[in-house]
């Protein structure tokens, strides 16, 4: 039976180069996947191109093509990203450039569009999610509206893995059970260092090797959807029904009804066998007809964000940063700075769990603190002040402050609206090198 050997060469924008280095260079693969995209990353995508119209494709794209052209002209591996982001084309033409660069001729590189869909969404038709508002009330605040599309521009992650798959074996787009199933391998896939151990690893209850070296996976699939994890041998990590079982089970909320813009997914009779070392057999995913609507994510100018944090140690650093942080709660009402939110967080303290703290953690007295505020303001001059007030607690403050930082930055929210499928018109950018 015909086999087709599928890499995942990153799990989100920031992520690392060179296990993707590794699977193209060793993996043998058909195909090599970058997911770089989520609903934040899209909106701070698009908020760079608004800034320069030339940009708003991946931070790293450049860097990752320069580092695997070479063994796509050596072994043939077709790349598959969403790293285009808000500026597909663009991107598509930076690749190229990067191939002349690196002397590389004959490569072809097709940029998908039409998953932007401002237009569509304002004409007062469609709801927020979240809210239940017009999405036109949003006003000024909506910087990007994105549809998740069949295998283009803004997909749903397991999708840049189904789109190959059925590509290669004439797969029909209305057969559920096998795109249930590369659904399935695309979900295990997506998100790379995960499900080879990276977050799965928990010292002393879930033994990972390897951990700086980790590799990250490939998929060994068949015409009939069978599919092995793995990964490229000597690298680090592991691959076992456990890992593959906790990523099956990452941000899915009815197993029974995976909902994706190919198929409405169904997990719930997955079966996971290890059959040898870092070898696992996925099956048994299953599927049904896909929704008629399409997610779309829109990307909200929620202000700024202002920051000051300082660090207090040795005796008695709890009662210096809680009076600190006292200090700063009477200076940021005296000054009379504009802030809709603010928190004072002690890190390594209070900081994730707040008030919820156990009482035996709550008393336990530590001898290093860090004192962070953070407030939500209109404008960055006054998110400025908040991270100012926090600085100048090193002469007016508590003894013993150091390490202050401090920063302003823009917040994007992301909210969410449907779209009927007709709406959404992809086109295919064709660019030879």
């Amino acid at each position: 039976m015909r086999q087709i050997r599928i890499g995942a060469g990153a799990g989100y924008s920031g992520d690392r180069i060179e296990p993707a280095v590794e699977l193209a260079e060793r993996g043998r693969l058909d195909y090599l996947v970058f997911e770089c995209l989520a609903e934040r990353t899209i909106a701070l995508a698009q908020q760079a191109r608004r800034d320069d119209p030339a940009l708003g494709y991946d931070p790293l794209l450049a860097a990752r093509m320069r580092a695997v052209l070479p063994a796509w002209r050596r072994g043939g591996t077709r790349i598959i990203s969403n790293m285009g982001a808000a500026n597909p084309v663009a991107a598509a033409e930076l690749i190229c450039g990067i191939a002349r660069e690196l002397g590389l001729p004959g490569l072809k590189v097709a940029a998908v569009t039409g998953d932007d869909v401002m237009a569509a969404v304002s004409d007062g038709a469609h709801t927020v999610l979240e809210c239940g508002r017009r999405v036109p009330e949003l006003g000024a605040s909506l910087i990007s509206a994105t549809a998740y599309l069949v295998v283009t521009g803004r997909v749903a992650d397991p999708s840049l893995f189904l789109g190959p798959l059925a590509h290669e074996f004439g797969w029909s787009f209305a057969d559920w059970r096998l795109l249930g199933q590369a659904m399935l391998i695309g979900h295990v896939l997506e998100c790379a260092g995960q499900v080879t151990g990276g977050y799965f690893a928990d010292p002393g209850f879930k033994t990972v090797p390897g951990l700086a070296r980790l590799g990250f996976p490939l998929a060994e699939v068949g015409q009939d959807g069978s599919a092995v994890i793995t990964k490229v041998e000597g690298s680090g990590g592991c691959i076992t029904t456990a890992t593959c079982k906790e990523q099956i089970l990452y941000e899915i909320h009815d197993p029974a009804r995976y909902l994706t813009p190919d198929v409405v997914a169904d997990f719930s009779h997955v079966r996971v066998e290890q059959i040898g070392p870092d070898r696992v057999r996925i099956s048994g995913g299953a599927g049904s007809a896909r929704p008629e609507t399409l997610k779309v994510s829109l990307g909200i100018a929620e202000g700024f964000v202002g920051e000051g944090q300082i660090s207090y140690a040795g005796s008695g650093a709890r009662d210096r940063a809680e009076l600190a942080a006292e200090i700063v709660r009477e200076r940021l009402a005296i000054t009379g700075v504009a802030a809709q939110e603010l928190r004072y967080d002690l890190i390594g303290v209070d900081a994730i769990h707040g008030r919820g703290l156990p009482a035996s953690a709550a008393r336990a007295e530590p001898y290093e603190v860090r004192l962070r505020v953070a407030g939500r303001t209109v404008s960055a001059e006054e998110a400025i002040r908040i991270g100012n007030e926090v600085e100048t607690l090193y002469t007016n403050g508590p003894a013993g402050g150091g390490g202050v930082t401090k920063q302003v930055r823009e917040v994007l929210g992301v909210l969410s609206t449907l779209l009927p499928r007709d709406c959404v018109r992809p086109r295919i950018h064709m660019l030879e090198r």
